[in-house]
């Protein structure tokens, strides 16, 4: 197969990380519609990657590491300029950024530790993404069209908050797993 055409995903997953300092550019210059349409094409371009490389079996290791990293990116971006603009409150940035970053840390201690970890994305976690990614498009929306729904859009953060948490303990109880069976086999 043409190296080019193999490569399209992984074009498709630059592009969308290439969009998460534009939609906070946007955010914070009130071009909220702009940001709009740009989380709107973030979302296609990672639908459209994961499809192509599951669909032409195009999938790469750059491809592995570099569309969760972009998800990420974007969803980092998007949380802290809507929080930088007071549409978000700090406190839910915090969980989220917190939550990936002990996920991170913890990973990267099992393998320092040399616990048998497996890195797999859990359903809750996979969920819990799709809440924040949710959450961060419906702010866009009120922000978009000036809607003033500040009970719906505290609810909407408090119930993120809520998945993410259990995201986090989910995962904090496979480290633990791990952990546990690293110790039977020491012991």
């Amino acid at each position: 197969m043409n190296p080019l055409l193999r490569n399209v995903p992984n074009l498709l997953t630059a592009l969308r990380l290439a969009s998460a300092p534009m939609l906070a550019a946007l955010l914070v210059h009130g071009n909220y519609r702009w940001a709009l349409v740009m989380f709107a094409f973030a979302g296609l371009s990672d639908a459209a990657d994961g499809w192509l490389a599951k669909r032409y079996h195009l999938m790469t290791r750059v491809g592995r590491y570099l569309d969760p990293a972009a998800d990420k990116v974007l969803m980092l971006a998007s949380f802290l300029a809507l929080t930088a603009m007071h549409a978000t409150p700090i406190w839910l940035t915090a969980i989220v950024i917190g939550r990936d970053v002990v996920i991170v840390g913890a990973i990267l201690l099992a393998r320092y530790l040399y616990l048998p970890l497996r890195v797999a994305p859990l359903y809750i976690g996979k969920f819990s993404t799709a809440v924040q990614v949710g959450y961060v498009a419906l702010m866009l929306f009120v922000l978009a069209f000036g809607f003033e729904w500040p009970r719906f859009a505290a609810t909407a953060a408090f119930l993120t908050a809520v998945f993410t948490v259990v995201s986090g303990l989910s995962y904090a109880q496979v480290w633990i797993k791990a952990a546990m069976a690293k110790g039977r086999r020491v012991a």
